[in-house]
């Protein structure tokens, strides 16, 4: 419990612009959990669920196809779906569907990611801010005592340093979150394209080997 009672020493000996720096703080928390969690029930393993599809697409289940895709959760199995109840209104069509249902997708997955990116630039300007706030209590403390008290000095100095330490701390961290996030929706986003891809060229091979058949 000490350590506990060492940081509230530090937020408050880092003077008032320490409540703004806490929230960024408790905020980039809980934004990168949340997303952190939200992108991984996202992320399924598409390879198996295209291996699955193949096999009922080319037993002509294709309804047990989109029952499946449906049943996955994530973007990839949502656009994969879209194709399939497309699929009768030609290629061109189903294309464009599936690209519609996946820009409609991303903005899902970047869900609340620019209050990360926001954090990010507002955070150092805080601690700035208090960096300020802190040398001018200092400056203060000497025009109007002179250098007869070095304890107040250094409080201003103090109340400087841990402000721009604390705000570029959070800065640092919420800029790691904010990198691996955002690269595990690029990772999605080139999911659906490539499984859409996939999923267009499988039934157009379907239907070339059905009119192979006929003839």
């Amino acid at each position: 419990m000490a350590w506990i009672g060492k940081s509230l020493e530090l937020i408050y000996r880092g003077g008032p612009v320490m409540a703004p720096l806490m929230l960024c703080s408790v905020t980039a928390v809980a934004v990168m959990l949340e997303r952190f969690l939200a992108l991984r029930r996202a992320d399924v393993n598409t390879a198996a669920l295209m291996e699955e599809l193949k096999s009922k697409l080319t037993s002509g289940k294709a309804q047990e196809a989109l029952e499946l895709c449906n049943a996955t959760p994530g973007p990839v199995a949502a656009v994969l779906a879209k194709g399939l109840n497309s699929r009768h209104l030609g290629h061109q069509e189903m294309e464009r569907r599936m690209e519609e249902q996946a820009l409609a997708e991303v903005p899902e997955l970047e869900r609340r990611l620019v209050w990360l990116d926001t954090i990010i630039t507002v955070a150092p300007l805080l601690g700035l801010l208090g960096t300020v706030t802190g040398m001018i209590g200092a400056f203060h403390v000497i025009g109007r005592s002179g250098a007869s008290q070095p304890t107040a000095i250094t409080g201003g100095v103090a109340e400087a340093l841990i402000a721009t330490a604390t705000g570029l701390t959070i800065a640092i961290v919420t800029l790691v979150g904010y990198n691996y996030l955002t690269d595990k929706v690029k990772a999605l986003v080139g999911q659906m394209e490539l499984r859409a891809t996939q999923l267009a060229n499988m039934l157009a091979s379907l239907e070339e080997r059905k009119e192979g058949e006929l003839v």
